[in-house]
């Protein structure tokens, strides 16, 4: 059999090779679905769609099952082997850097560099007459090589520059690293040529002047934080005083008040776009009022149940098209209840959660016995649009545990209730880790992330995929950016006037403080206002105030739900006029996370293969 099968092979060969002879065209025939280089760059829509390719590397924005949040105090995730607990216990090294998301990825972001570079080279000289599209192309190209390199820069701190194409021809192949100075020069002068290219550019999900504007005041403020001032880094960490080539990680000379001043006014660019949703308040609105704004805002324009006209604050977003087949991201599958069937994936943590003031901007306080016991009432309205808590409504259950919870409230607690024979029972909360529903997929924290899942009844996050856009850049951050440098400036009136805009939108109270207590009340409203954006991460770092949070203990709640006297309840809801309730706050057991900060984590490495492809990365690997 095996000889009849070549013989045939060889007969179809022979046949093949006489028809080739016969049409010299058929060895011509290109390829339906892909183009050459030649053909792209002679035709202005391949160039389009070869730039809007580089856009990929955006992928799912934010919305990826493991999101940063997991690698700050703001969530833990949930299911073990992911990589997450080598940057959270500070086990990061060359060779096992841990969970590092594709968006931030050294090798997919080169990747995008040299696609952009190829972009840029070709659109030189292009085989296409359109000035205004290699004028727009010729933005997005820049625009993205920088967006990228900063991703590299608030990982690595300087890196090699890379700005032309390299082939296996090429005798340059070992590129040195840049120090951190000329890489946040280069990332700026990038986004300094793509602002006038961009300029009444305005399509969701593209490049624009705006989204220009906004990266370079993200980028000029980093460059002017703490930790890249090598001075005042050296003095609060011998691992940065001990290092050999400080120029890799900041600045070793020249004025951090210079670079402070320098971020402010490259901020106030942006704020002078008058971008803002609802910041034009003069004293707080109320709390309802609140909570619809900031579930605006984080809706993005995505949602039915909130104003559309929110969407005016995101400068750079990933949006999700419904139109298009499969598009749209599963955030809320990825992050809610196990008892609606979902992954219970970044839950947040206490610790974030004692972050929230109460309405009047006082501290929540354990120790008082009135916030103790009522630890979900009169918060700030972020925090009901940002987390999901005990006793919190939610969306209709799904048709299988709607009998369980007709109520729909998040269950994350323990409660007595009455058997049909009117014995007291324990009901393990349908959200909970013992839940009758899904026993594997329940929060360790006692929370989930309402922020970003569409509220739309009709919507469930089991099945259906939202649309829901990711803020890359907004206007807000912005305005937070202003803030920051005024105050480390000291032009702290001006700073108070407009942190409290972003407050009297959310319904809370104006800030007074000054000195460190207003950096310190900044710090809070930036950790509230951007909660889930993947600033946290970086926000800890760059303040070198890691130790005390980056690196402390996962703390979590517990909930217990007793019985009044006579109260007979046999299906549960939230009910204090029926319960007492008990809340404990404890320590995350250190089987599933023992967190712990070390200071080289302030830099996460450089992979171990880019190394030893580069003397000079080997001789200077950094962290």
């Amino acid at each position: 059999m095996k000889n009849y099968r070549m013989k045939n092979i060889g007969y179809f060969l022979l046949l093949l090779f006489a028809v080739v002879g016969c049409n010299d065209d058929f060895v011509d025939t290109q390829p339906l679905d892909e183009f050459s280089q030649s053909d792209v760059w002679v035709d202005a829509a391949l160039a389009e769609a070869f730039v809007l390719e580089i856009y990929n590397g955006l992928g799912q924005g934010g919305f990826d099952e493991q999101m940063m949040a997991s690698l700050s105090d703001e969530a833990l995730f949930t299911h073990p082997g992911r990589g997450i607990n080598t940057i959270t216990e500070s086990r990061s090294g060359p060779a096992e850097r841990g969970f590092i998301n594709y968006t931030y990825n050294w090798g997919d972001l080169y990747g995008r560099i040299r696609a952009a570079n190829i972009a840029l080279e070709n659109l030189e000289e292009p085989g296409f007459d359109d000035p205004d599209m290699v004028n727009q192309l010729r933005g997005e190209a820049l625009f993205l090589r920088a967006y990228y390199y900063h991703n590299l820069l608030r990982m690595h701190g300087g890196v090699p520059i890379v700005d032309k194409v390299y082939t296996l021809d090429s005798e340059d192949l070992e590129i040195p690293r840049n120090t951190f100075e000329e890489t946040v020069e280069f990332i700026v002068s990038d986004l300094d040529s793509a602002k006038p290219l961009l300029e009444g550019l305005n399509v969701d999900g593209r490049a624009s002047m705006e989204a220009a504007l906004a990266l370079k005041a993200r980028v000029l403020l980093y460059a002017a934080s703490d930790l890249h001032d090598i001075p005042t880094a050296s003095a609060n960490s011998s691992d940065i005083a001990g290092y050999s080539n400080p120029e890799y990680l900041g600045y070793v000379s020249g004025n951090q008040q210079d670079r402070w001043r320098r971020a402010q006014a490259a901020a106030k660019e942006v704020v002078d776009l008058n971008r803002g949703y609802k910041m034009d308040l003069i004293e707080p609105i109320s709390a309802e009022e609140g909570k619809e704004n900031y579930m605006a805002l984080s809706l993005g324009g995505g949602s039915v149940m909130a104003d559309p006209a929110a969407a005016t604050e995101l400068l750079f977003a990933r949006y999700f098209v419904a139109a298009k087949n499969e598009s749209g991201q599963q955030i809320g599958l990825y992050n809610g209840p196990n008892g609606y069937h979902n992954w219970a994936g970044n839950a947040p943590t206490q610790n974030l959660v004692d972050h929230y003031e109460l309405i009047d901007g006082n501290e929540f306080n354990w120790n008082n016995s009135e916030h103790a016991n009522n630890p979900y009432d009169n918060r700030d309205p972020r925090f009901y649009a940002t987390i999901l808590y005990d006793g919190a409504d939610w969306k209709p259950r799904t048709a299988d545990v709607a009998g369980s919870d007709p109520f729909d409230q998040i269950q994350t607690g323990t409660y007595e209730v009455k058997s049909g024979t009117g014995e007291t029972i324990t009901h393990n909360g349908l959200d909970t880790r013992s839940s009758a529903i899904e026993d594997w997929n329940g929060t360790h924290t006692g929370y989930y992330v309402r922020k970003f899942t569409d509220p739309d009844p009709a919507i469930v996050d089991q099945n259906v995929r939202q649309q829901i856009p990711f803020p890359f850049l907004k206007y807000t951050e912005a305005v937070l950016n202003y803030v920051e440098a005024s105050i480390e400036l000291g032009e702290e009136d001006m700073a108070k006037e407009w942190l409290n805009k972003i407050r009297y939108r959310a319904g809370m109270p104006a800030i007074t403080a000054s000195g460190q207590d207003l950096m310190e009340q900044y710090r809070q409203e930036r950790l509230v206002e951007l909660v889930y954006e993947e600033h946290r991460f970086h926000d800890a770092r760059r303040w070198m105030i890691a130790p005390q949070t980056l690196g402390q203990q996962v703390r979590i709640i517990d909930v217990e739900g007793f019985l009044k006297p006579g109260a007979n309840i046999q299906i549960y809801r939230y009910d204090p006029s029926s319960y007492n309730y008990e809340y404990e706050v404890r320590d995350l057991s250190p089987g599933i996370e023992n967190r712990e900060w070390l200071d080289k984590m302030y830099f996460i490495a450089i992979p171990r293969d880019e190394m030893n492809r580069n003397d000079q990365l080997i001789q200077n690997p950094g962290y």
